[in-house]
């Protein structure tokens, strides 16, 4: 009779192929929702069902920046508020790969508000990830362009003078093609929309409530994370199909939460074949003779 086995089984976490465990622990303090965004890309790159050695991930500066460095796959950690700038290179370099990007509120529309405009503009066929926590959490905790009206932050002790900037209705307005905006304590709902803008041609772009119990919520009066989460959850309301530019961040009302954008537009990708083609017109393709225009001008 062959006697039971005494050694300890090592547990095995499902997604630890997807994870350099070598840098574990993380840097994120306790409580951050950071995490939790985390696990729902890794859970949401596994269902895209997009091969893993077809798969970047860039981040900027910052406390979001680092999922780049902690998810194994081919990723890029990059300087501040460039991110978007290195994952359009590694797009066009790469066309047939998926690019995902993802950082925090202020890399990705404080600094890195130009270039989130123009890659929009253009359809860059990326994944953003915005992390949305309402300041500058690694830095420690100044305003950000997403902090609500009134909130406390250490450069501004007395409460925020400044509106938030509405990141949905921005993508939309600029020419996203996917926007959707999640809790971090809808973890499906966030996982399966990542699933499907990396599934979607063009510009995606998925914000993500996240709390900050460090630095954003101890000078709110909301210490404990697990209070600042369910805050935010408790105040979501699920508007799919709202027009982005009514998706205001307002806690004194509700927060919409939802699918709000799902459209198509021909890529930068499809536009640039076109040209190379030749199968766009000459520009002006009105009718109008421009060499002749051009005498007039010049009489």
């Amino acid at each position: 009779m062959t006697p039971p086995t005494t050694a300890a089984v090592q547990p095995v976490h499902p997604q630890d192929h997807l994870l350099r465990t070598d840098r574990i622990p993380h840097i994120w303090c306790s409580g951050c929702g950071i995490g939790i965004v985390f696990g729902a890309l890794m859970a949401a790159v596994m269902k895209s069902g997009t091969p893993l050695d077809d798969v970047a991930v860039v981040s900027g500066i910052g406390c979001t920046g680092r999922m780049a460095g902690y998810i194994k796959l081919d990723s890029f950690h990059t300087t501040h508020g460039r991110a978007i700038p290195f994952a359009t290179g590694l797009k066009l370099a790469r066309p047939q790969g998926k690019v995902v990007v993802a950082s925090g509120d202020g890399d990705l529309l404080a600094i890195g508000g130009n270039h989130f405009i123009h890659a929009a503009r253009r359809n860059m066929d990326l994944t953003i990830i915005c992390v949305n926590n309402f300041n500058y959490g690694m830095t420690g905790g100044q305003l950000a362009p997403s902090t609500p009206f009134g909130a406390k932050t250490t450069t501004t002790p007395l409460g925020s003078p400044d509106e938030p900037f509405n990141f949905c209705a921005l993508a939309a307005a600029c020419g996203a093609t996917y926007v959707a905006r999640w809790t971090a304590l809808h973890v499906r709902r966030l996982t399966n929309a990542i699933t499907e803008a990396m599934n979607k041609k063009g510009f995606s772009f998925v914000e993500v409530i996240a709390p900050c119990p460090t630095a954003f919520g101890r000078r709110n009066k909301i210490r404990r994370a697990l209070d600042l989460l369910r805050f935010y959850y408790d105040r979501s309301v699920v508007k799919n199909q709202l027009d982005p530019g009514e998706a205001t961040i307002d806690f004194d009302h509700s927060l919409a939460v939802g699918k709000f954008l799902d459209i198509e537009r021909p890529t930068f990708l499809d536009h640039y074949e076109m040209v190379n083609r030749g199968e766009v017109e000459a520009w002006p393709a009105t009718g109008v003779d421009a060499s002749a225009a051009g005498k007039r001008k010049a009489g």
